[in-house]
């Protein structure tokens, strides 16, 4: 892979995945919903889960330099 684009899509990802991750850990601690119409405890896991899967990710990029 070339090193442009691995940086690029580590970026991206990165920031996705932290950016998710914050955000839901500040709608569970106001104790809002982290999506309308579901399960708070069930969104918050499959939020939370995207974003360490988004996070593992931008790490693979990142090892591919």
């Amino acid at each position: 892979m070339e090193s442009g684009s691995a940086i690029f899509a580590g970026m991206v990802f990165a920031l996705f995945g932290g950016g998710l991750l914050v955000w839901t850990a500040a709608r569970v601690r106001h104790r809002e919903p982290v999506a309308h119409g579901v399960s708070p405890v069930a969104s918050a896991t499959v939020a939370t889960l995207t974003a360490l899967i988004t996070l593992a990710l931008a790490a693979w990029c990142f090892t591919r330099l």
